[in-house]
């Protein structure tokens, strides 16, 4: 891991009368460059990772390095990491160049570099011309940005976000989704955010951690959490789906739900118990049933998404879930019979098998 920019090593933290650590010997590493998305439910333990690295929270074992070096016991002032709080935490009687401004007088630099870097942190963040404005005059979109500056401006080693969009409407969410990855890929600043929203951290980061209960489920790219994850939470946090447990009957066919067989890719020894999921979007409407992969049922309820249609459909005993692109042609009405299908290739196969 020597061309691993962050390595957080065996990282626990119990809370003193607590009878379960907040993080339960978790270890990652992060080459330079990249963003790593910590993602999971309230309570999780992402955000007390995230404060310990900044140096917020002590930790009660394990190690942080950057850059080799083990910064666990560094005062939060030396490690030269920037933070965006959720809230900005921004100074409200300050200007936008005066916030920005704050940290490289605090490291003593000199005004001529000071004005210099400000500018073109400003310039960045795309808040040309709001240098002299207050704070507190800005948009909420904008508030954000000056907090990215004001962080970047210090060439920090690390750029640490917490939950940085939470305060945003959704519209405005989803343009500085696509901003913060294009100042983040444009400086190279290697970063780590937190967040609870699933869309955000598939569109933002290089790669997911995912935390359940002070753990490390998986870490992966978003490809490979969302189409490989190793464990049933994993795979129910990340998207939806319909999960089937089942026996391998003779190699790539499963025998779930007693009756009912399904085909899948995998190396997988007859005779284990698997776990397979069905996404949505994976469905499609066929025209015979019988056979692996066909579910046959009954609409129960539509949903309209503009350019999907979701049905729940009743088959036997389960409630599947299909998205269907509305311009697919001919689509059913809720108390219609349809027959469902998914390919081999399109189930997804979860986490370890056991005999």
């Amino acid at each position: 891991m020597a061309d691993h920019h962050v390595i957080i090593d065996n990282l626990v933290k119990t809370y003193p009368g607590a009878q379960k650590p907040s993080v339960d010997h978790v270890s990652f590493s992060l080459p330079r460059g990249e963003m790593l998305a910590l993602l999971g439910p309230s309570g999780c333990g992402k955000t007390t990772i995230l404060r310990m690295i900044a140096g917020l929270i002590d930790i009660t074992s394990g190690a942080i390095r950057l850059d080799g070096t083990d910064v666990s016991s560094i005062p939060v002032y030396k490690r030269n990491l920037g933070m965006v709080f959720q809230a900005y935490a921004l100074f409200p009687h300050m200007s936008v160049a005066q916030n920005i401004s704050f940290g490289l007088e605090m490291r003593k630099v000199g005004r001529a570099e000071r004005e210099e870097r400000v500018k073109k942190a400003i310039d960045l963040v795309k808040l040309t011309g709001l240098g002299e404005r207050k704070v507190s005059q800005l948009s909420g979109g904008q508030q954000q940005r000056a907090a990215i500056a004001r962080s970047l401006v210090i060439e920090p080693k690390l750029l640490l976000l917490d939950e940085p969009l939470s305060n945003l409407d959704a519209k405005l969410r989803d343009e500085m989704r696509d901003e913060i990855r294009d100042i983040q890929a444009r400086t190279g600043v290697t970063a780590i955010f937190v967040t609870h929203d699933q869309d955000e951290a598939l569109s933002m980061a290089d790669r997911l951690a995912v935390m359940s209960a002070g753990r490390l489920e998986q870490i992966g790219t978003p490809r490979e959490i969302f189409d490989r994850p190793q464990t049933e939470f994993v795979a129910s946090f990340i998207g939806a789906g319909t999960l089937f447990e089942g026996k391998v009957v003779e190699p790539g066919l499963a025998l779930v739900d007693d009756l009912q067989t399904l085909r899948f890719v995998g190396d997988v020894p007859v005779g284990s118990r698997i776990k397979l999921m069905i996404r949505p979007h994976r469905l499609r409407l066929a025209q015979n049933e019988g056979g692996p992969n066909t579910f046959k049922g009954t609409v129960e309820h539509i949903v309209y998404r503009g350019q999907i249609l979701t049905l729940n459909v009743r088959c036997g005993g389960r409630l599947l879930q299909a998205d269907l692109p509305t311009h697919a042609g001919s689509l059913p009405d809720k108390g219609s019979e349809v027959v469902l299908a998914v390919a081999p290739q399109d189930l997804t196969l979860i986490g370890e098998v056991s005999p």
